[in-house]
């Protein structure tokens, strides 16, 4: 068997959790598990969650319906709303809450054939200028859904943060009082803190909050502030050959590493069809046997070279973290010019996930 995997503490998630709902106490936390809860596996992370949340958040109908396939009861906010006009009644009789970022999704819901009223947000732009209605055409969005008996009466009123994981900027207090302005006609609830919100905003903390990042063990930002949180993947697997260089010659594609004396040679089994990142730099760190030693040379598909040279004892079979408990992945993404979020949510299907409790 390759050495190569993936070990997920679903426990370490589910305290995560814990971290989020006690920094914000007064907030309900829908748990964001989009894109295989960030490569942590979807439906077994919902299976371990589910007895701590109200609700899951996923981006599309196809992921919501995979955890109802799978038998997750709570209901499940589906990020992007319906694609198509068919997908209403679908949500209605699954408890898929749909948040609803422009006008042909509201008329699909209004002139939907339901028996039972399906749950809605309303996606509000007040900065990120991606999905989402104007701040001025809210108040007469969500008049047309409250009067509508196809819509639940606990309409929910939401805005995505664009600048939160940076604490000095201006930008997320202004979006804050925006999307609160647009309450001023109706008493809904809100929706604004993402994991940046919750560690580091507090104003943004409202009637719910979506944790997502911060689930999995990572803080969203850029210092090196663990917030109490536990990383819950850790990426291993094993040095498979060693080789001697002389100095003068190149390791891996393209020579772009020159040995510059004589030097030890580790190969350890992952690449970039594993979803290690393509373009991590030499120097970019990995743990052999708990010590940092550096990448060296190209990553290729399969394999990854690094220099043991000042790692004497190491040998063929002995352990490699990639990421994990002693080494932040978000370190690993700063070297490879990425964030944590694309390396996670980038492992490919040929690595195995292990749970553990």
């Amino acid at each position: 068997m390759r050495p190569t995997s993936a070990i997920i503490r679903l426990g370490a998630i589910v305290d995560n959790y814990r971290v989020a709902a006690s920094l914000a106490p007064a907030s309900r936390n829908v748990a964001v598990i989009k894109a295989n809860a960030y490569g942590h596996g979807m439906v077994e992370v919902a299976i371990a969650l589910e007895p701590e949340v109200p609700a899951f958040a996923v981006a599309f109908m196809d992921e919501a319906v995979q955890l109802r396939d799978a038998g997750i009861r709570k209901p499940i906010l589906v990020l992007q709303g319906v694609s198509h006009a068919s997908d209403i009644a679908e949500a209605a009789d699954n408890d898929f809450w749909l948040r609803l970022h422009q006008q042909r999704q509201v008329d699909w819901v209004l002139s939907a054939n339901i028996t039972r009223p399906v749950g809605v947000w309303v996606n509000v732009d007040t900065g990120m200028h991606r999905f989402g209605f104007a701040p001025e055409t809210s108040d007469q969005v969500c008049g047309d859904l409250l009067v509508s008996p196809n819509v639940r009466p606990d309409l929910v009123l939401s805005t995505h943060l664009a600048c939160a994981d940076d604490p000095a900027n201006p930008m997320t207090g202004q979006q804050v009082n925006a999307i609160r302005s647009c309450t001023s006609r109706y008493n809904l609830a809100l929706s604004i803190a993402n994991s940046a919100g919750i560690l580091c905003w507090p104003e943004s903390h409202a009637e719910w909050n979506r944790p997502g990042y911060m689930l999995y063990g990572h803080s969203p930002m850029e210092s090196n502030d663990s917030f109490g949180l536990s990383p819950a993947m850790t990426m291993r697997s094993e040095i498979v050959a060693i080789r001697d260089v002389m100095p003068g010659e190149g390791v891996g594609y393209g020579h772009v590493w020159v040995a510059k004396r004589q030097s030890r040679i580790g190969t350890i089994a992952i690449g970039y069809g594993d979803g290690y990142p393509r373009h991590a730099p030499g120097g970019t760190p990995v743990l052999v046997n708990g010590q940092r030693v550096p990448l060296a040379g190209r990553v290729s598909m399969d394999a990854i070279t690094v220099d043991l040279s000042d790692l004497e004892k190491a040998g063929v079979g002995d352990p490699v973290e990639l990421w994990g408990q002693k080494l932040s992945v978000n370190e690993v993404a700063l070297a490879a010019g990425t964030i944590g979020y694309e390396i996670m949510a980038g492992l490919t299907g040929r690595v195995p996930l292990i749970y553990q409790a």
